[in-house]
């Protein structure tokens, strides 16, 4: 007979299920809406729209909770500004990898972010650099060759899609060193603080553009521009709320499903297909990224 601590751990896990894959719905469809500006619209000034519109779901969702602006009050904000400039960063090279890549390849780089977080995390934490790590590395690693070889290999290089995998592992990079940081800050701060200094701070960061030159949205521009920023904003919360009701491990696969719905928006929308390389890269990317990631233990 099923308990209701029983009925009540299910509802909430299938909720935390529920709210991970509307989470990487979102995700994608803010790489849509920045892919789908990215000829015409400035890098900072993406980033900027994405990080300003952001901030409007997450205030709302922190008032609702009761903890703007008291909240956000911090001891700590030497540390939330170095969070914050390596998410920027990280923002930075995402958005630059999405528009020189299709979005699934993009996505899927985006997966390194665990592996090199193992790699920060002995380098910098002094953590145990352990088999699982090693392999997981090594297999993220194999990965990323498998994915780039036709490119490197080929008789003329595509200075286009290089740079994009180049600025993908720059993501990857960044993020892991941002993680680190929140791990550090979760001690003492609360994770609506660490979120919207992170936004406000890469606000901020794509002003500094500006002299660089923008450009007046089009009608066609602005809203996916708008979008971009909602959809962000709400795919965090979502996420943020996921992980509430349910633990990390019953979660992880549902995070995969961003890499479907990538490669379907590729196919229908963009009419690029996924080559070969793609599909051999793809089992050794993720596996790479789940043993390197479970290696703490």
């Amino acid at each position: 007979m099923t308990t209701p601590a029983v009925l009540t751990q299910l509802n909430q896990n299938r909720r935390g299920i529920q709210l991970r894959i509307l989470s990487g719905f979102l995700f994608t469809a803010m790489g849509l809406c920045i892919k789908l500006t990215s000829d015409t619209i400035p890098l900072g000034q993406i980033v900027f729209f994405r990080s300003a519109f952001a901030l409007i779901p997450l205030v709302i969702f922190l008032f609702l909770l009761g903890h703007f602006p008291r909240g956000l009050y911090t001891k700590r904000p030497l540390g939330h500004l170095a969070r914050s400039s390596l998410g920027a960063a990280a923002m930075f090279a995402s958005f630059a990898s999405i528009a020189r890549l299709p979005l699934a390849e993009a996505t899927l780089i985006g997966y390194l972010a665990p592996i090199m977080m193992a790699v920060l995390a002995v380098l910098v934490l002094k953590e145990q650099l352990n088999a699982r790590r090693v392999i997981g590395i090594g297999l993220g690693m194999l990965g990323v060759l498998v994915l780039t070889l036709p490119e490197i290999s080929a008789p003329e290089l595509n200075a286009t899609r290089l740079a994009g995998y180049g600025f993908g592992i720059l993501m990857g990079i960044f993020t892991a060193a941002a993680l680190i940081q929140v791990r550090r800050l979760t001690a003492t701060e609360s994770p609506g603080a660490i979120a919207f200094y992170f936004v406000l701070v890469s606000m901020l960061a794509a002003l500094l553009t500006l002299p660089a030159g923008w450009v007046t949205p089009t009608p066609s521009d602005l809203l996916p521009l708008i979008l971009a920023g909602l959809f962000g904003g709400c795919a965090h919360i979502a996420m943020t709320l996921a992980f509430k009701y349910a633990e990390a491990s019953l979660l992880a696969p549902f995070e995969y499903l961003t890499l479907i719905w990538a490669g379907m928006i590729d196919v229908l929308w963009f009419g690029t297909g996924l080559g070969l390389a793609f599909f051999l890269a793809l089992p050794l990317v993720l596996a790479g990224a789940a043993v390197a990631s479970s290696g703490r233990r």
